[in-house]
């Protein structure tokens, strides 16, 4: 699976942006998708999941100001953040993981700066 973000920017507190992951290679709709972010010294942390039912899971940090989606159709996923904070300046990376496999695949990073 080779995974393509894009959406980089810099967008100002209280901004958004949608970031979307287009994913080639295999079976889209069998994997779990998810964002990433990471802060230079710090660990990688979940942003947010959708599985293959499009159940999602989020990050308390997150919840209510991020949104993720799917589209099977394109083999893409999104993900929409709104009131956007400082705080979440990170790279961003996409990660599609094989539910039947347990095979994990990552994008490149894309970064995100949000200024105050």
């Amino acid at each position: 699976v080779q995974l393509q973000a894009s959406g980089r920017g810099l967008v100002q507190a209280g901004g958004s942006l949608r970031l979307s992951c287009e994913a080639s290679g295999n079976t889209f709709s069998a994997y779990t998708m998810s964002w990433y972010r990471q802060d230079p010294g710090k660990q990688r942390e979940l942003v947010a999941s959708i599985d293959s039912s499009s159940t999602t899971n989020y990050a308390v940090s997150v919840m209510g100001r991020f949104t993720i989606s799917r589209d099977n159709d394109k083999d893409t996923v999104y993900l929409q953040m709104n009131s956007l904070k400082p705080e979440d300046t990170a790279v961003y990376y996409c990660n599609a993981k094989s539910e039947a496999t347990r095979c994990s695949y990552w994008g490149q990073g894309t970064k995100l700066t949000v200024s105050s």
